[in-house]
């Protein structure tokens, strides 16, 4: 189905349900009856979006739970003066179904959708946690590296033109074209708004005045994030998730799952890598401020630096060795590079793709951290410090660094550097007093 037939909840067809309209509608479904057992009238509901979008319920009955979640036809966080196509709901499974059969065991498991209530019941993943509250706390995920890397691999490689046919991959872009009132979400907040005054902005006052007028004052920064914008609007890479922050990461100390893919779209890769990269860095920065004794959290810290490292590290394996056994595009044809001299000058273009898309991605994690701090949705990492300045020390901390990344991402030359910086910031007492 592409967007043109995307399907457009109508008034008649699609209502807000509260508890008891959806108790009766999920008990007509036999799917969801069999996996929550007994009769619908003891099952347990609760509604748990803490996100900026739409409903989001658990379900509980004596044989399971399931997690059903509807979008609103306008952003939550705030409120019906900001209408929103419901048909992003379509998108979101249209995303988990390919993401399924490009990373298995990575994403929930869909049990149900309907399109006209804008509404998919999924698999509830317990004990799962969202990451972002698990690194507030200062846990630590072994699982996590291998899992993200392999599904930002994965889904990243497989829809690529270096793995699909052309005519494929354009239908496949057409297929997403619909979601673009998502995209424009992400164009203003993320590469416009915290730039410029928008009434939606907000930060840490009065410490981080100065900053955020600085950066609005900035002509090499808004050259800088409108390339990023540009490349963000325009090159249509591959499946990307569009939104990958570790609110969007379910995980345990053994399993990892990516949900909340309602942003997904064909567009530049570097954008997913980045988001994660960024808010582990966020999550960095944002440790000092939790810490209720000096040191206590330097061993999680140092995690967070070598989780850094190893995301951009085993995704760019992960990615070479696929494009070395799954490159089935029309790209880089094997018969313009055969022999051993061929096969050498390849290899080469390939280790300068990866230069290419990681700068990509240094410039893609500051746009996500500055957004984080100076525009409109921000991250409990730092909004659960609660003394103000303490959390805008840290929050300076960040946008020292991601401007650094974003006006002279060249010389970040490995994931290493970018580490080094964040660490020479770690301790770094920024002056509120201009």
């Amino acid at each position: 189905m592409d967007s043109r037939t995307a399907p457009q909840p109508t008034s008649e067809g699609y209502r807000i349900l509260a508890d008891a309209a959806l108790r009766d509608y999920l008990g007509k479904l036999p799917a969801v009856a069999a996996r929550l057992g007994g009769a619908a009238e003891s099952w347990s509901i609760s509604e748990v979006g803490d996100g900026n979008l739409n409903l989001v319920f658990i379900i509980r009955g004596p044989g399971g739970g399931i997690a059903v979640k509807q979008a609103l036809p306008y952003v939550r966080l705030v409120g019906e003066s900001w209408p929103l196509p419901l048909s992003r709901a379509h998108y979101e499974h249209l995303a988990l179904t390919r993401q399924a059969q490009l990373a298995q065991d990575l994403v929930p498991a869909v049990i149900h959708h309907d399109p006209a209530l804008a509404l998919t019941a999924m698999e509830l993943l317990e004990p799962h946690v969202i990451m972002r509250k698990g690194l507030v706390a200062g846990t630590t995920y072994p699982r996590f590296v291998d899992d993200i890397t392999t599904f930002m691999a994965r889904t990243l490689f497989l829809s690529s033109d270096l793995a699909v046919p052309a005519a494929e991959k354009k239908e496949a872009i057409a297929a997403f074209a619909g979601n673009h009132a998502l995209c424009k979400i992400t164009e203003d907040l993320i590469f416009t708004d915290p730039y410029r005054i928008a009434e939606q902005n907000r930060w840490t006052r009065p410490y981080l005045d100065a900053t955020a007028a600085s950066f609005r004052e900035d002509f090499d920064l808004h050259v800088a994030i409108s390339r990023l914008k540009l490349k963000f609007m325009s090159c249509p890479e591959a499946l990307i998730h569009g939104d990958l922050h570790t609110g969007s990461i379910m995980v345990t100390e053994g399993d990892t799952r990516v949900i909340d893919p309602e942003f997904a779209f064909y567009g530049p890769m570097g954008f997913d890598v980045g988001a994660v990269i960024a808010n582990l860095l966020m999550a960095y920065f944002a440790s000092d401020g939790h810490a209720r004794a000096r040191g206590e959290r330097h061993a999680f810290e140092a995690w967070v630096l070598q989780t850094v490292e190893d995301v951009w590290t085993q995704f760019a394996r992960k990615f070479l060795d696929l494009w070395r056994s799954e490159a089935r595009g029309d790209v880089y044809p094997a018969t313009l590079f055969e022999g051993t001299a061929g096969a050498a000058r390849l290899e080469s273009e390939r280790q300068a793709y990866m230069d290419r898309l990681f700068q990509d991605t240094i410039g893609f994690a500051a746009a996500k951290t500055i957004r984080r701090i100076l525009g409109l949705a921000h991250n409990i990492d730092f909004e659960l410090i609660e003394e103000p300045k303490r959390r805008a020390i840290s929050e300076a901390r960040s946008l020292h660094l991601a401007r650094t990344m974003m006006l002279d991402a060249p010389s970040f030359t490995s994931i290493s550097a970018v580490t080094r910086a964040a660490q020479a910031l770690r301790d770094w007492q920024p002056d509120f007093s201009q």
